[in-house]
């Protein structure tokens, strides 16, 4: 049996869960009990406290575990990154009042500055010579310029709507973050066994992400040059029709080319073109 530890809630509860969904490991959504099995896999999960996941990795009490890696390098426990997930992305960022005249970094010299990652932010000061005193705060640190506790927070930033509502600007990104699976050292042979299942599930499902299939009717006068705007995988599949005029050609589009290379097919002639979602990709 392989032990996942997830966060117990937020964002990264949602992506993780979602992940394990996706690769078709069934688990309870039970929020009131810290350890499920799945129902179709050997995997149970230890729901957790973000901060708490690194040192449960690293301490051999879950194999495994999805954290923020804000969190890890917080938190600087000895653990294997095994893949970087892509999801729950932000940044860690310093912010002031707005109206503040912000001129570069010495300002932060001799300020008060609120956080609950005052090991990220003491490395930071360090290296750039600022002097500031780091308040610890755990929860809410965005009201704490509002209320005279601090002068300054270095906190979490996603799309930065919280800032705007407590009358704060970004003004320097320290780092960035995203989801990462983690793993303790030296993990037994069997449990090793059981992670590259896991593995090879996630990766079937994130090689699948923004991909669509695609097929169409192409005349067969211009067939190369429907192939050569095709960025496929590999070659497109090419399959007769009745119509010794005409093919019906197969291939993976990605999302963010999708609109445009749709456009140029429809100048060459494709027509009948029908688009569906991929749910998995085995490469």
């Amino acid at each position: 049996m392989l032990r996942i530890a997830v966060q117990s809630k937020g964002r990264l509860y949602d992506d993780t869960m979602n992940l394990l969904s996706e690769a078709d490991i069934k688990v309870s959504a039970s929020k009131r009990t810290l350890l499920v099995s799945a129902s179709n896999f050997p995997l149970e999960v230890l729901y957790l406290r973000d901060d708490d996941i690194p040192q449960s990795v690293a301490s051999g009490v879950a194999d495994i575990g999805v954290v923020g890696e804000n969190e890890l390098v917080e938190r600087g426990e000895q653990v294997d990154i095994i893949s970087r997930l892509g999801f729950s992305k932000c940044r860690l960022s310093l912010a002031i009042p707005k109206e503040v005249d912000y001129q570069g970094l010495e300002w932060f010299n001799g300020k008060k500055i609120a956080t609950s990652y005052p090991h990220i932010l003491r490395k930071f000061m360090h290296e750039h010579g600022i002097s500031a005193d780091i308040h610890v705060i755990t929860g809410s640190v965005e009201i704490s310029p509002g209320i005279g506790l601090a002068d300054a927070i270095f906190d979490i930033v996603s799309s930065g709507s919280t800032l705007v509502s407590n009358n704060l600007r970004e003004v320097e990104v320290v780092m960035q973050s995203e989801a990462l699976l983690i793993g303790t050292k030296n993990l037994p042979d069997d449990k090793r066994e059981l992670l590259e299942q896991v593995l090879f599930r996630f990766k079937a499902v994130k090689d699948a992400e923004d991909k669509k299939y695609v097929r169409m009717n192409a005349p067969k006068a211009r067939l190369q040059e429907i192939i050569n705007v095709l960025p496929g995988l590999k070659s497109p599949t090419i399959i007769p029709l009745a119509d010794d005029e005409w093919c019906s050609v197969h291939t993976v589009l990605d999302q963010k080319q999708f609109w445009d290379i749709i456009g140029k097919l429809k100048e060459l002639g494709a027509q009948g073109i029908l688009v569906t979602p991929i749910e998995k990709m085995i490469l």
